[in-house]
């Protein structure tokens, strides 16, 4: 595993008391002697006593010796201020901004110059929601373009492994490289990087209970969001589906509603997968529904859309955390 001293360095800041992502952001812009660190923890944060360089040394070596227990799962760990850390897609408030990346795989696959497409939904699509999300997959990576999703089941899986035929594909996790989540699919993760791919996640140390877990899904809900240069919702439930269909013995509400809601707050561009004359009585299309009804920037796909949604990502014009939107008329 390869890291910079610089990536640990913001690493070991972000376990002190009252430092988040913004403090981060606001302070530091990598490569900051250890010296000057410390000087900005002991003005600038919350600590009950003062820091000296030695407590701070120690505490980076004890995150060292955590990160050797990683061996093969991850190939390094990148962070702000590194050579080769990824630039986000869009406009992104300082606390969301990531600051640094454990992976496994093409890390070059998160370039601002690689195009990136993400594709979410819901976890238990039927096999026409499956055929038709395939068909999808299957032309975008035809264009040379990065499918990006979450490996969960049901509609990330679908992505991933249509991505994988003939193309890359992004997984982003709520877990540490070396202890894949969902376990069931671990095998299909070892897959993506054997085929080229890459596996992304901000964390190094197992959840300690079900609220973080539950908070580090929406964090990774946010990434799917940050790195790609649009997002496509293959199909999913609403908030209210439970209750507008009499479903109670299951959880319909997905991680891809927050990941559609995180692509709308940074101004990148969405897409759904609907078709009015089969879709109108399915409930597994419900957020699609609302979307479309609620929102006027929403592409509802079709070949022809699609075709159009490629071509714009093929010629866009980069400029730094200012994508071209994919549906400007």
């Amino acid at each position: 595993m390869t890291y910079s001293e610089n990536a640990i360095n913001i690493l070991t800041v972000k376990t002190y008391k009252g430092i988040g992502t913004a403090w981060i952001v606001k302070n530091l812009r990598g490569n900051e002697s250890t010296e000057t660190i410390v000087s900005l923890l002991n003005n600038n944060s919350k600590q009950n006593e003062i820091i000296t360089i030695d407590d701070f040394e120690f505490s980076k070596n004890h995150i060292k010796e955590k990160l050797s227990n990683f061996e093969d799962s991850c190939d390094g760990l990148i962070a702000i201020g590194d050579k080769n850390f990824p630039r986000y897609r869009g406009d992104v408030k300082e606390s969301e901004q990531p600051i640094f990346l454990f992976y496994k795989g093409d890390i070059d696959l998160l370039d601002i110059d690689n195009n990136n497409i993400t594709v979410i939904g819901l976890l238990n699509p039927d096999e026409t929601i499956e055929t038709r999300e395939r068909k999808i997959v299957e032309e975008i990576v035809k264009r040379d373009i990065t499918i990006v999703s979450g490996l969960a089941f049901g509609c990330d899986s679908i992505a991933h492994q249509q991505a994988i035929i003939g193309g890359k594909t992004i997984a982003i996790l709520p877990s540490p490289l070396n202890d894949i989540l969902p376990t069931k699919n671990r095998d299909l993760a070892f897959e993506i990087v054997e085929e080229g791919g890459l596996l992304i996640t901000e964390y190094y140390e197992k959840f300690k209970s079900k609220m973080e877990l539950s908070s580090r899904y929406k964090e990774r809900d946010r990434l799917q969001a940050l790195f790609c240069d649009t997002i496509i919702l293959a199909a999913s439930y609403a908030q209210d589906s439970a209750t507008r269909w009499n479903i109670y013995n299951q959880k319909l509400d997905s991680g891809a509603r927050l990941a559609m809601e995180y692509a709308k707050n940074y101004n990148i561009p969405r897409a759904v997968m609907y078709n009015q004359d089969t879709d109108i009585d399915n409930p597994m299309f419900d957020l699609n529904r609302q979307l479309i009804l609620e929102e006027k920037n929403i592409t509802i796909l079709t070949q022809k859309n699609l075709e159009k949604m490629i071509d714009k990502i093929k010629e866009k014009r980069l400029h730094y955390n200012k994508p071209l939107s994919l549906f400007d008329q």
